[in-house]
């Protein structure tokens, strides 16, 4: 999979997955679907290169297959990802 920079006003990645590790406001973590409350009206991380920027987040590199040439279609990957690897899909 080829890697790509980042593409400015999306944060999908900020909203469609779950995140199960603790974010500074969201100590719980964040659901599925709902925005992280560190992502930015111009939907830009608040904790991006810093330290209690989660693992989770720092792992979750931007693809052409996951981020497409859309939002929209970087929505729409995530989104069915986080449903094919949520714990009840296993059952």
């Amino acid at each position: 999979m080829a890697v790509i920079t980042c593409r400015s006003g999306c944060g999908a990645c900020c909203t469609a997955p779950s995140i199960t590790s603790p974010i500074p406001g969201m100590p719980e973590g964040k659901p599925a679907g709902v925005p992280c409350i560190q992502l930015l009206p111009d939907l830009r991380c608040a904790l991006f290169g810093k330290p209690e920027r989660p693992a989770f987040c720092g792992g979750l590199q931007p693809e052409v297959e996951m981020c497409g040439t859309s939002r929209d279609h970087a929505l729409a990957w995530l989104t069915k990802l986080e449903r094919l690897t949520a714990p009840s899909a296993a059952n």
